[in-house]
């Protein structure tokens, strides 16, 4: 299941991040890959430790946590602390899987990787190229999104992200541990949610089919979700 999620970040919280972290020290993207990854990967990489990661990573949490939408569709029990990347010159990161669980450098926190994110924060007019293709059951798709707004998308899929041929290209990125691991399940509960949301838009709250179709919800995902 791949699901945009528009405005994660307003414009003015896209500005102010972008100020926090263009100003801070980049390094070789490859710090953080894995073997495979660190064949394909070409770009640059705010070191996850750092003051300007960790402060922009946090505004981000906390944006998630307000978003209905990503909540609905993640299910999160654990998110990965986001990093940056920036793309320029021809950088690219070609087609890869990623991995299993994801394991924050010097600490215990470890998280089986069920989805992935990116978030863009730079306009769609400053720069060529950059798609995220991601590839699935019916084809590869290009992702290419507004600042602000992010793409949640399955660990387990092929994708890559395409040549920078003008400009530079900066994102967020990180992962999901969600409470219900298998995917089917997930997209069930989702899609019985958004159509609760409609019932219910239509009918009020306190209607009694909204209030019997919401225990529905609720009983498959006591039912399927791990805490």
């Amino acid at each position: 299941m791949l699901i945009a999620i528009p405005d994660v970040l307003s414009a003015d919280s896209v500005k102010a991040l972008r100020e926090r972290i263009d100003s801070a020290e980049w390094i070789d993207g490859n710090v953080t890959s894995g073997h495979q990854s660190a064949l394909a990967k070409r770009n640059r990489q705010l070191p996850e430790d750092s003051e300007a990661a960790r402060e922009a990573g946090a505004v981000i949490l906390d944006a998630l946590g307000r978003s209905p939408l990503f909540i609905a569709a993640a299910l999160p029990l654990k998110i990965f602390p986001p990093l940056f990347s920036s793309y320029e010159g021809g950088d690219n990161f070609a087609v890869h899987v990623d991995n299993a669980v994801r394991i924050k450098r010097g600490s215990d926190f470890r998280l089986r990787s069920d989805l992935s994110a990116t978030l863009f924060l730079e306009d769609l007019d400053a720069y060529d190229g950059g798609e995220l293709t991601i590839e699935g059951q019916f084809g590869a798709q290009a992702v290419k999104l507004p600042a602000g707004h992010m793409v949640l998308y399955p660990s387990s899929s092929l994708h890559r992200v395409e040549p920078v041929t003008r400009g530079r290209r900066v994102a967020s990125f990180f992962w999901i541990q969600s409470m219900v691991r298998d995917s089917e399940a997930r997209r069930d509960l989702f899609e019985l949610d958004m159509a609760i949301q409609t019932v219910a838009q239509d009918r009020g709250q306190g209607d009694r089919t909204v209030i019997q179709l919401t225990g529905v919800y609720h009983n498959l995902l006591r039912r399927w979700a791990d805490s």
